[in-house]
């Protein structure tokens, strides 16, 4: 049985560039970066070309606005307690954010409000979008940040960055993007659109796992969150994974050379899917369906339940996820799709498809015929559907 994997939003295979690259660098490269001697030398420019490599990707004025970390989450928290620590020193303890940032935001956001903080999540709406007339109505004198997601990882909704980041410059407010899911797919310049901290992922655009980035405006003093040695600019501490480092940037650049082409490919993919998709009865596509990445498909099916969809889609070759979080032993919805102000039991019955430059339309139309297939069944055996169709339950959406 073909396996068409639909969940490049978790996770990407990891691209043959990027895996030769990483055992070459294994076998080649194995010195410590911050060693004197050749060896040494030898890993720390591997290093520095894959930081040159970074920045030009994301059009960083200088190299040194680059900083290696194990991934995005790191990235998110260490650019959050950057922005509090600063905004502390001069009296400004309020942020702002959104209601449908990824946890690693969100989870920091709770922690810096039992520290004192006060933080206003903006509203994003049906279509999930925040615009920037939201944020500079949010910004007090005594704000110190604003962090606002590039792309979501759920319902992958493209925010304007550019505008808010102007907002934010007008206002002297510090702005940071958690860009772990845009970077590799749409164009990211963090000069033209005001960015004073970025946060990426290797893995999510076809680099190995546990390496990322954090990109820090010239300027912007970073807080430290792992102490340690004066490696990364005395910044963060723990030897640089130089092959993992040396994999991500060689993935980086891939994907932004192909990015025009794959992002083509894929919005004509993504829009047959949402298309078939929302041919079956009482079916919700969530967020915005023009301003979201190439790749991105997130429906709602009302009156089944997303869990039992994405085990019986597994067994027919197909590779997705759901809103729900099922793997955490949740049974709660996503907070992403209640950020839309969907009902709760909406929420559960969520599919997100994540394409990658793989797919074909050959994937899509079996893609289609499977789904629908399995809804049918779905809906054919719960009760919910049955009180659905006989006008008993009426969700408002």
């Amino acid at each position: 049985m073909k396996i068409i994997y639909a969940d490049n939003a978790a996770t990407t295979p990891v691209s043959p560039t990027a895996r030769q690259v990483l055992l070459e660098t294994m076998d080649q490269v194995w010195g410590n970066p911050s060693s004197l001697h050749t060896v040494g030398q030898a890993a720390n420019e591997v290093l520095q070309k894959a930081r040159q490599d970074v920045a030009k990707c994301l059009n960083a004025q200088k190299d040194r606005e680059i900083y290696f970390t194990s991934g995005g989450s790191e990235s998110d928290n260490q650019a959050l307690l950057t922005g509090a620590t600063l905004g502390k020193k001069k009296g400004k303890m309020h942020i702002i954010s959104t209601a449908f940032e990824h946890h690693a935001v969100l989870h920091s956001l709770k922690r810096l409000e039992k520290e004192g903080f006060q933080v206003t999540l903006l509203d994003v709406g049906k279509q999930g979008i925040v615009t920037p007339e939201q944020v500079e109505a949010a910004i007090r004198p005594d704000t110190c940040m604003v962090s606002v997601m590039f792309a979501n990882n759920e319902i992958g909704t493209i925010q304007p960055i550019a505008e808010i980041g102007a907002v934010c410059r007008k206002h002297g407010v510090l702005f940071h993007t958690d860009a772990v899911q845009a970077v590799g797919h749409v164009p990211v310049d963090v000069q033209a659109m005001h960015i004073d901290l970025l946060s990426l992922s290797a893995h999510k655009f076809g680099g190995p796992k546990g390496v990322g980035a954090l990109y820090a405006r010239t300027g912007v003093w970073l807080t430290n969150l792992i102490e340690g040695g004066a490696q990364e600019r005395g910044k963060r501490g723990g030897t640089e994974n130089v092959p993992g480092i040396a994999a991500m940037a060689a993935a980086l650049t891939e994907s932004c050379q192909h990015m025009a082409e794959v992002g083509e490919k894929l919005t004509v993919l993504r829009d047959r899917l949402i298309a078939g998709l929302s041919q079956i009865p009482l079916t919700i596509v969530n967020g915005d369906t023009q301003r979201r990445l190439p790749g991105n498909v997130n429906v709602c099916f009302q009156g089944i339940e997303g869990e039992s969809l994405l085990l019986l889609l597994d067994a027919k070759g197909i590779e997705a996820s759901s809103g729900s979080a099922c793997t955490s032993g949740s049974l709660d919805p996503s907070h992403v799709l209640l950020a839309l102000g969907l009902p709760h039991e909406v929420a559960h019955g969520s599919l997100r498809l994540s394409l990658g430059p793989d797919i074909t339309g050959e994937d899509v139309t079996y893609m289609l015929a499977e789904i629908r297939q399995v809804v049918d069944y779905l809906r054919s055996i719960s009760p919910v559907w049955e009180a659905i169709e006989k006008g008993e339950i009426h969700y408002a959406v």
